[in-house]
């Protein structure tokens, strides 16, 4: 069973998306140069939104996050691992952390990427007030990934 969510936010003159480690998207409308790890404001969603089924999901064991970040034609991909004790009860934000580091804003850890690791003309349109970014989210479960690889005989077919 896959499940999905979709966060819709806007940019904001103050992203840098500079931040080594971590990855957030905000309620908050306002943000400061200090928000480094910030890629989008004015979040129709926090961790406390996504819906019970998605929550389910991302709290099972060898659950994988994907993350793809939509800002008009282009596209980035972030991997990262769910958790089970991921308590997704921030109301105001999302994060998403290269560490294992986990508190109630904390929806993916053991992330691939940071916010200094999104396309940097991604960013460059994220500092655009007007721009609008779409995050839509997987949650896929590590066993079934494998279980359709080794029923394949080991071979995927497109």
């Amino acid at each position: 069973m896959i499940c999905y969510e979709i966060i819709r936010a806007r940019g904001h003159p103050n992203i840098r998306a500079t931040h080594r480690t971590t990855l957030e998207i905000t309620k908050d409308n306002e943000l400061t140069p200090r928000g480094d790890c910030i890629i989008g404001v004015s979040a129709d969603k926090a961790a406390f939104d996504l819906n019970e089924d998605f929550k389910r999901c991302l709290r099972r064991e060898n659950s994988i996050l994907v993350l793809v970040l939509k800002v008009n034609e282009l596209k980035d991909v972030i991997l990262a691992e769910g958790s089970p004790i991921l308590t997704l009860s921030d109301k105001n934000r999302i994060i998403i952390r290269k560490s294992t580091y986990i508190e109630p804003a904390t929806i993916g850890v053991r992330a691939n990427k940071a916010s200094m690791d999104i396309k940097r003309s991604i960013v460059e349109l994220l500092r655009n007030p007007n721009t609008i970014l779409i995050v839509y989210l997987y949650v896929l479960q590590l066993d079934e990934i494998t279980s359709i690889y080794s029923n394949s005989g080991g071979i995927f077919h497109y």
